[in-house]
């Protein structure tokens, strides 16, 4: 007869040959597992809300069409930029939207679901997605928050699209070196796209 202890989530599992006991008390083996799953999705729960109170960008992605291997390769590179990408079922989104106060978020929960968190750079994880979707069409990009403000794919684009830092610097130094309608020209693109996404958020605020 065989026996072992299962340490859960909270508490501990003890297994002595068909007969288990959960902190002491005897249970059946559904029981276990339903406790250990029960367990597993308040702990993923908590994961999630957290994650939504402490991202600066949360990027809501519909997944449909990728396969394996293009989801993790661009898991791999939203990583790269400190940037968490995890598929998770919408009815544990809209717990913890609710639970981390950012319920808008729920209108984003429709078919497959997963979501980009980031609490580093907000552009560089929005240039991955930009720049991932030009070879993977079937990625849909639904919509997201930025500091608590709602975006639509156009704005994530377009937040994604504000060149790195060392293309802006390399755009000021190639300014000096020429007239200065160079310089204006050279930077009048990117002000552009940094003052639209920039006033989107001001405008929701304002209605807010």
């Amino acid at each position: 007869m065989s026996s072992g202890l299962i340490i859960g989530l909270s508490g501990s599992f003890l297994s002595a040959g068909s007969s288990f006991y959960f902190n002491d008390s005897p249970c059946k083996l559904e029981e276990v597992k339903y406790l250990l799953s029960k367990k597993a999705k308040e702990k993923m729960l908590e994961e999630i809300t957290e994650e939504l109170k402490q991202s600066e960008l949360v990027i809501v992605t519909d997944y449909r069409g990728l396969n394996v291997k293009a989801i993790n390769d661009l898991r791999g590179k939203l990583r790269q930029e400190q940037c968490r990408y995890r598929v998770t079922k919408n009815t544990m989104n809209r717990l913890a939207c609710r639970q981390a106060g950012v319920e808008d978020l729920e209108n984003f929960f429709e078919g497959p679901t997963a979501i980009a968190y980031s609490s580093a750079d907000p552009v560089a994880a929005a240039r991955v997605f930009n720049n991932f979707t030009k070879e993977n069409e079937a990625l849909v990009i639904k919509g997201g928050m930025l500091s608590g403000q709602l975006l639509d794919p156009a704005q994530i684009k377009a937040l994604g699209d504000i060149p790195s830092r060392e293309v802006l610097l390399a755009k000021v130094v190639g300014g000096f070196q020429a007239p200065i309608s160079g310089l204006v020209g050279a930077l009048h693109g990117t002000l552009r796209q940094l003052v639209y996404t920039v006033d989107a958020v001001r405008q929701q605020r304002e209605s807010a």
